[in-house]
């Protein structure tokens, strides 16, 4: 099989699928016979990648493998095509995240002692129903409590290949700083997250905590969009 017929199969599988595809995936809609090895697949992509370099769309490795995206400066301009408003997250909820992602594991109850205020259950519930975090395991101590880590569904979300490739806690002096970094909605500043990272309460009362408790999300814009099916964004 000729590279540009390879090519263009993985382009249509990927448009098609609607989520990240695995080169071992991909690999099998060619079937046994006259499959493209490895090498071939990987040399496919990379043109695909070039293709898209000065167009509205890119190709993204993740952590469950390729996809086709718009493009994050794109959003302004589509966000009239979806009628849906997206879910915004509190932050309450995305200190909570953060902390898992640059921590794990780690328990409910350390990430209480870092923010000083408790987590609401609401808030690892919809974690976990996100897919975001999961349960890795317990700590040996009395009652065992769970401690948490994220899952590739939390990378793809933010378009990473690995938890290495989250935005260094050196260059953050706050929070709000991972907007831009990550696709997360933009927030007023309350509380420097490094401080947070450094065993510092953030500045959020009880009161804070019991309104997030009622309900987590509200409406906002998407960052992270797939062009076969647009990705919920927060």
């Amino acid at each position: 099989m000729e590279q540009r017929e390879i090519k263009h199969v993985i382009e249509a599988a990927l448009l098609a699928a609607g989520r990240p595809l695995s080169v071992e995936r991909i690999s099998e809609l060619f079937g046994r016979r006259g499959a493209p090895d490895r090498s071939a697949l990987k040399d496919a992509l990379a043109e695909l990648e070039a293709d898209y370099d000065a167009r509205g769309i890119e190709l993204k490795e993740v952590a469950s493998g390729y996809r086709i995206q718009v493009r994050s400066r794109m959003n302004d301009w589509l966000t009239p095509l979806w009628e849906e408003r997206t879910p915004r997250y509190s932050r309450a909820l995305l200190e909570t995240l953060a902390l898992i992602a640059y921590r794990q594991p780690i328990t409910r109850g350390d990430i209480e002692d870092v923010r000083g205020v408790a987590v609401s259950t609401n808030i690892v519930r919809t974690l976990l129903e996100r897919g975001w975090i999961r349960v890795v395991g317990h700590r040996d101590v009395p009652g065992q409590p769970a401690m948490f880590g994220t899952t590739k569904e939390f990378l793809d979300y933010f378009g990473l290949k690995k938890l290495e490739d989250l935005p260094p806690l050196s260059e953050l002096k706050d929070l709000d700083e991972l907007n831009p970094e990550l696709g997360l909605p933009e927030m007023s500043p309350q509380s420097d997250l490094i401080d947070a990272f450094a065993d510092s309460p953030t500045d959020v009362d009880e009161s804070t905590e019991q309104d997030d408790a009622a309900g987590e999300v509200a409406s906002a814009d998407s960052n992270v969009v797939s062009i076969a099916r647009p990705e919920p964004g927060l």
